[in-house]
């Protein structure tokens, strides 16, 4: 699984790595999590707020921070 947040490093960018790194460390599950702080590359998702979630190339959600029990529901 490939995970990338879309985002600069802005506070409610920040949390939702937290909270995915965190939603995977109670999943027992392994992913590829990358950055995208570029915002060219953010804008070829199509994505007009950050932080943005996007997992093996699909925008799962942008412009929120989920929980991390939420996240957990979006990443099964």
């Amino acid at each position: 699984m490939t995970i990338k947040i879309l985002g600069s490093d802005c506070p409610n960018c920040i949390r939702l790595e937290k909270n995915v790194v965190e939603a995977l460390k109670e999943m027992d599950k392994k992913a590829n999590i990358e950055k995208v702080t570029e915002i060219k590359d953010i804008m070829s998702y199509h994505v007009m707020s950050t932080p943005a979630l996007v997992v093996d190339g699909k925008v799962l959600f942008s412009g929120k921070v989920p929980n991390t029990k939420r996240l957990q529901e979006i990443l099964k």
